[in-house]
């Protein structure tokens, strides 16, 4: 198996001494999870940034072993990091993809609109300018999972929209999360207590 193609990081975890289990999603094949040497080295540290665009390429011998994965950064999340808003909001949106996600299964209305959302977190002047996004994004992720979901209205403030942003949240946990709390809910329940900071 060999697979080459534009994919978002959506979570990574060590593996051994100097590897990862790298998860991304892709357009084409969904996402998948393959295993990236070197991981922990300088190189390769701000490429497995969760949110990034990457290059992917993708290869196993069998469908039974974990692929070997190779990436290369195209579009990093990194300078966001060292805000705390954006940082938890691109932490929360990749998070959810990668729990709730089958792999291999092609989901290309939700990879376009992941992107999109990373994009108005990263550049929009204001919370109340991504928070629509991420509050549509999961509407979406309920909706092609088979529960529901509907996006926020343009014109929202930001009060009405957090209101929407709790609102929506135990129907994550219902539907989406309920096996999977730990720490999924735990990265939007930190998104939630930073936007409570600016709540006008």
């Amino acid at each position: 198996m060999h697979l080459s193609a534009p994919a978002i990081v959506v979570a990574s975890r060590s593996h051994g001494e100097t590897a990862a289990v790298v998860r991304v999603f892709t357009e084409e094949f969904g996402l998948i999870a393959g295993y990236v040497a070197g991981a922990r080295g300088r190189h390769l540290r701000p490429v497995l940034i969760p949110g990034n665009r990457v290059a992917a390429e993708l290869s196993a011998r069998s469908d039974s072993q974990l692929p070997f994965l190779k990436l290369e950064l195209e579009e990093s999340r990194g300078p966001w990091l060292g805000e705390p808003l954006a940082a938890a909001a691109i932490a929360w949106v990749t998070t959810l993809s990668a729990a709730v996600l089958p792999e291999r299964n092609a989901y290309p209305q939700i990879f376009s609109a992941l992107a999109a959302t990373l994009d108005a977190i990263c550049h929009a002047p204001s919370a109340r300018g991504w928070l629509r996004a991420v509050i549509a994004y999961e509407a979406l992720v309920l909706r092609e999972l088979g529960y529901g979901g509907s996006a926020p209205p343009d014109e929202a403030d930001l009060g009405p929209l957090l209101q929407m942003f709790a609102a929506q949240g135990p129907l994550l946990d219902r539907h989406l999360l309920a096996d999977r709390r730990g720490n999924a809910m735990a990265a939007r329940t930190m998104l939630g207590a930073r936007l409570e900071k600016i709540r006008p």
